[in-house]
């Protein structure tokens, strides 16, 4: 190996600290890097399987994991044979972690769009979610700071960014006055006439401020694709769940943005077979998905993680719990293909990634010309659709 590989598991958060990860150990050789996720099960059985397919590939490397799990599934990681250290989610894009020079410079992301990290951590108690252990409390970067990061970024011609984090709506609670996330939106929009396309990762719709709304039903650069941290479509599930909102938030939330930006996208991230989920319960998670228009579904089945509430209810027998994930992704696949039907012979503005597709403003995916540059902007007028692509 020449140079050091970073491989990225899980969120968009983890995709942002592994370039940053990448950057700092430019210099190195025969090192590989996971940066692991633990959000669920499968999600610590894929970082398991990703540690030994790193491991057969390069045999001779040394192998370091970091990330949620490296803290979470701290004794089980460790125990691996493939594996010869651990880095501390905590401290992964620290140098002195790496024992590399901290002044080690940053180099531009190896991606059309451009994910930047604007908190981290969680405050709140979600009765199923592990990550607060992996990420602790949140913490925001200063508008200052995010607007140094955007500018690094285009400068580097990136023509998306794209603004993550673990819980992205509490940004700027820990900062003074509070600032709402709808101020460093508007921010970044008014700093740099020249960004194209502003896209939000997944949002705490509850905690949507109002001028984030705004800029969502109003700013053209705001992609019209908004994704929720839903969870569930049954108020007593949203309750025992710790949620903070309930069904008919999302359903008023939706209704307003739509009334003024029809073309906006919804997605959601929806939860099967939490504990004591009755087949009621399931039907209104199902009905949701009619209800909000969800096109793009993160379908997770529930899995119980170590030292959260949820792992002590009443559990959901395992076959009805992937039964029923199987129903939720059935929804969201026929939701789906209804949607892009809409989109046919109608012209899009697409931004071409590295794999011959792109993505529309609202998140469509379509199949683009092998001649077409990663990276650049194109008018496409996609004439059929299929297996979840327009074409």
């Amino acid at each position: 190996m020449s140079e050091a590989q970073v491989i990225s598991l899980g969120c968009r958060l983890n995709i942002s600290e592994s370039e940053q990860i990448r950057a700092m150990l430019a210099k190195e050789s025969d090192l590989v890097v996971v940066n692991s996720c633990a959000v669920t099960s499968e999600a610590v059985r894929q970082t398991r399987q990703a540690i030994r397919r790193a491991r057969r590939a390069n045999p001779d490397a040394r192998l370091l994991v970091t990330g949620c799990a490296a803290d979470i599934e701290r004794e089980q990681l460790a125990a691996m044979p493939e594996v010869d250290g651990l880095v501390a989610n905590t401290q992964k894009l620290d140098a002195r972690a790496w024992n590399v020079p901290a002044e080690a410079p940053p180099v531009p992301q190896d991606r059309t769009r451009a994910f930047i990290a604007i908190q981290n951590g969680c405050d709140h108690a979600c009765t199923f979610c592990v990550i607060p252990q992996g990420r602790g409390a949140s913490r925001s970067l200063t508008i200052a700071q995010v607007l140094s990061e955007v500018e690094r970024h285009l400068d580097h011609g990136a023509p998306e960014i794209v603004l993550t984090g673990v819980d992205v709506t509490s940004w700027g609670h820990d900062l003074p006055g509070a600032p709402p996330l709808g101020e460093l939106v508007r921010a970044v929009i008014d700093s740099f006439p020249q960004l194209k396309r502003l896209r939000m990762s997944s949002l705490d719709g509850i905690e949507i401020d109002p001028l984030l709304f705004e800029l969502f039903a109003s700013e053209e650069r705001v992609m019209p694709h908004l994704h929720l941290s839903l969870q569930h479509g049954h108020d007593l599930i949203l309750k025992r769940m710790k949620r903070r909102h309930l069904r008919g938030d999302a359903v008023e939330l939706v209704r307003r943005l739509k009334e003024q930006r029809p073309e906006i996208a919804i997605g959601a991230d929806l939860i099967a077979g939490f504990p004591t989920e009755s087949e009621e319960h399931h039907a209104a998670n199902l009905s949701i998905i009619a209800e909000l228009g969800i096109v793009h579904g993160h379908i997770f089945p529930y899995s119980p993680r170590p030292g959260t509430p949820a792992a002590r209810m009443p559990q959901v027998e395992r076959q009805t719990v992937k039964r029923r994930a199987a129903e939720l992704r059935a929804a969201t696949s026929q939701a789906r293909d209804e949607w892009l039907a809409s989109l046919v012979d109608k012209p899009h503005t697409v931004l071409a990634e590295r794999d011959g597709t792109g993505y529309t403003p609202h998140f469509a995916r379509v199949a683009l010309p092998d001649s077409t540059p990663a990276g650049s902007l194109v008018t496409m007028t996609p004439t059929k659709h299929g297996n979840g692509l327009l074409e």
